[in-house]
């Protein structure tokens, strides 16, 4: 296993979603519109012909449509519901991350303390460099990893063993086969979990170096070491 640090949290915060005022407009609205219907349901029967009345089945039919939109907006105020609790059990669940290191294809908060890197290669690869970059970009630091080895341990330090200051910085596969180069990819880091909040139905991660991701692009978690 290859030498290389870990990240601290920021902050955290929770933020509960707004309740939206939909359902409550859409049954107003269901509710105006069957006074009007009855006004003129009534309205007709009184101005039929009585030699030629309506027929009844007519009356059901007019109902029935009536009836099956009213359903239609009760079932669309059940949905919000649900997806409402929904999302908030899954907030409410997901606040236990804080504090955690999440699994993540993003920069790491650099601070001192070792940062675990998961390398990916590329198919076909016989030889991979891991390259590290700092937050402007800059390439700071390279070196050599085993084809397949799962995890790399970054301890902020140059190539000639000199520490790296404190900051974000990105870590990059490079993979290689007969020393053409085939890909480079941004590695998965493990990072530190500082906030996770309701965006719109979506769960946010925010994480250490101050990225945001969808709370799905979390491939794993681990309790902070």
């Amino acid at each position: 296993m290859v030498e290389t640090s870990s990240v601290q949290p920021l902050y955290s915060s929770n933020t509960t979603p707004q309740a939206t005022t939909a359902p409550k407009q859409d049954r107003a609205v269901l509710s105006s519109d069957f006074e009007t219907f009855l006004k003129m349901l009534t309205v007709q029967v009184q101005n039929q012909d009585p030699l030629n009345p309506i027929d009844s089945t007519e009356y059901a039919t007019q109902l029935a449509t009536f009836s099956s939109v009213e359903q239609q907006v009760q079932t669309n105020d059940l949905l919000r519901n649900i997806s409402s609790t929904l999302g908030g059990n899954a907030l409410n669940e997901m606040s236990r991350w804080i504090g955690m290191e999440g699994l993540v294809r993003a920069p790491a908060a650099f601070t001192g303390n070792p940062v675990t890197i998961r390398p990916d290669y590329e198919q076909g690869a016989t030889a991979a460099q891991l390259v590290v970059r700092n937050a402007s970009g800059m390439e700071v630091q390279r070196f050599d990893i085993t084809v397949g080895e799962d995890t790399v341990v970054w301890g902020g330090r140059d190539g000639d063993g000199n520490a790296l200051p404190a900051g974000n910085y990105r870590f990059e596969t490079e993979s290689y086969k007969d020393g053409q180069r085939l890909a480079t990819t941004l590695s998965q880091v493990y990072s530190m979990i500082s906030e996770v909040r309701n965006d719109d139905g979506t769960v946010v991660v925010r994480m250490s170096d101050g990225s945001e991701l969808s709370s799905d692009m979390v491939d794993g978690l681990r309790a902070a070491g």
